[in-house]
């Protein structure tokens, strides 16, 4: 019987990805790249672990030594025309640009990002983003580097770093303290406990940081329920100011998705979202950097479809930021949601708010593409 169960599972699974890789297909040729076609992982019988993302990536490369190559040859001898770089860039999985990186180092001598800067400097100045480096680096090599940028600031921008924190896994916030590290020569725990003057989210910072060094993999129910209900007891539901002390710890000792399912037992609790108790809690500016945290962590397809709604009308880098790190994670259900909240699709805004050219056709692309690739 649990034969078959699992022959029954098998078979669907075949079948999603079947589909999958049709879909995929679909896309490529709509863009001019069926050279950078994957072969779905059950017709190869081959797999592989990414320790970059922190999961469990089931495509592999398909592309012969040959076709990197060309590739390379293609956005070598690109400068200038950003539309031969497309197709060859922007529907890459993370190991093929991996593989993209080494064989243009290995022709040339030169890092591929480091050229791609040398790109944008040079042709894509006005539109001020990065978005073509910043799409090739490797994902912990490129929240290291927001990091820092962030925290150069004149103004810190703790809205970029509490994204970092909560919707990456604690694998990945490892590699990124290790790259932060390895690049900068800095700790990235001091540097944020040592942000001058004190702010509301450098302590939510801190016990966020604190969350993915320790803790339960595995989301408990019973725990979710006891912690909604201090939250209450605490917050809306005591007489004098909320006690930022119980939010801070809570913060501190459970996982994104365990956080994540305390609110919503919050809701079921007490019949509303616990962003409404944050407002009747008395909190102050604190309270103001929790609901951005809260509202990151509950629904961050949501949140990053605002994201890309606002930023794209004046703050192209920001704009572009948000765009590169999801591209790989969840644009399928940002771009549903965009629809949603904005009755319009993401790519048609792109194309009516940035100047034409070659540039917005990449952004286009990134905009368009399937995380699933």
């Amino acid at each position: 019987m649990v034969n078959l169960e699992l022959r029954g599972c098998v078979s669907k699974l075949l079948a999603r990805r079947a589909n999958e890789s049709f879909d995929r297909a679909r896309r490529a040729n709509s863009l001019g790249c069926w050279n950078s076609l994957v072969m779905p992982w059950w017709a190869s019988g081959t797999t592989y672990w990414t320790s970059e993302a922190g999961f469990f990536d089931s495509n592999i490369l398909t592309m012969t030594n040959h076709s990197f190559e060309h590739d390379c040859k293609r956005i070598h001898d690109s400068m200038g025309d950003l539309s031969q770089m497309i197709s060859s860039l922007s529907c890459r999985t993370l190991l093929e640009k991996q593989k993209l990186k080494e064989t243009f180092k290995a022709m040339y001598g030169e890092e591929l990002v480091s050229y791609l800067q040398r790109y944008e400097d040079e042709f894509c100045a006005s539109m001020n983003c990065s978005a073509l480096s910043w799409w090739m680096l490797d994902p912990h090599d490129r929240d290291a580097v927001v990091v820092r940028e962030s925290l150069q600031q004149d103004e810190t921008d703790f809205k970029a770093l509490v994204e970092i924190f909560v919707c990456r896994k604690s694998s990945h916030v490892l590699l990124i303290t290790q790259a932060y590290h390895r690049m900068f020569r800095r700790q990235l725990d001091q540097d944020i406990i040592n942000l001058d003057p004190p702010h509301p989210f450098q302590k939510i910072l801190v016990a966020l940081a604190a969350s993915h060094k320790a803790h339960q993999v595995d989301v408990n129910h019973h725990i979710s329920k006891c912690d909604a209900r201090r939250l209450y007891e605490t917050g809306e539901g005591s007489l004098g100011a909320a006690d930022e002390a119980v939010v801070l710890e809570i913060l501190s000792k459970r996982s994104i998705p365990q956080l994540k399912q305390t609110f919503l037992s919050y809701k079921h609790i007490y019949g509303h979202d616990y962003t409404k108790s944050i407002n009747r809690g008395n909190y102050g500016q604190f309270g103001k950097a929790l609901m951005l945290v809260v509202k990151c962590i509950c629904n961050p397809a949501h949140y990053f479809a605002k994201k890309l709604y606002r930023s794209i009308k004046g703050e192209r880098k920001t704009f572009a930021r948000a765009l590169v790190s999801r591209a790989e994670v969840d644009i399928d259900e940002i771009r549903r949601v965009f629809k949603e909240k904005y009755d319009k699709e993401l790519s048609d805004v792109i194309c009516e708010d940035l100047p034409s050219g070659d540039y917005r056709d990449f952004l286009v692309a990134l905009a368009t593409r399937s995380c699933c690739i």
